[in-house]
């Protein structure tokens, strides 16, 4: 299931996505609940799903404690709160994100050929000059988002009813 639903997100082919490994160390940080019966249920491959997701722009520690309240409120839930539909809702909204995204990614470009020309007429090389500056660009948002996202981390508690 997670080799064909994330094998898009790999860079390269012979790129892991989850081994073994990875998801025993997961399961002993605390990330992902242990199977049940040596058996991964629904909610274990949505948590990994969540997991191999963040793991590419925060940090462990980070992720844990993001997903912690998750784990603890619609993993295995009798409480009627489905990690499911939780998920399902997260994800009707990244249909939206994507879409915007694109549009940003457009703007983008399109500013950064209006804008970067060879400089006092010189013979550069221009497309390289673009590429940097709107790869500079990205990385500067990329940077900036990251930053945000740690500190709603770091202030997690702050979204959360209290116990």
């Amino acid at each position: 299931f997670i080799d064909e639903n994330l094998s898009s997100t790999k860079r390269y082919e012979d790129d892991k996505l989850l081994t073994k490994t990875m998801i025993n160390n997961y399961t002993k940080a605390g990330l992902l609940p242990p199977p049940e019966k040596k058996k991964y249920s629904k909610d274990h491959i949505l948590m990994l799903v969540l997991i191999y997701y963040f793991k590419s722009f925060i940090s462990i520690s980070d992720a844990k404690t993001l997903l912690d309240p998750l784990k603890e409120n619609y993993v295995g839930s009798d409480n009627g709160l489905s990690l499911s539909d939780f998920y399902k809702d997260v994800s009707t909204e990244e249909v939206f994100c994507h879409e915007e995204l694109i549009n940003d990614l457009e703007q983008k470009l399109e500013h950064v050929k209006k804008n970067i020309k060879a400089t006092d007429g010189k013979d550069e090389n221009i497309e390289y000059k673009q590429l940097f500056t709107f790869i500079s660009m990205l990385s500067y948002d990329i940077f900036t988002k990251k930053r945000i996202i740690e500190d709603l981390i770091d202030n997690i508690d702050d979204f959360l009813p209290e116990k």
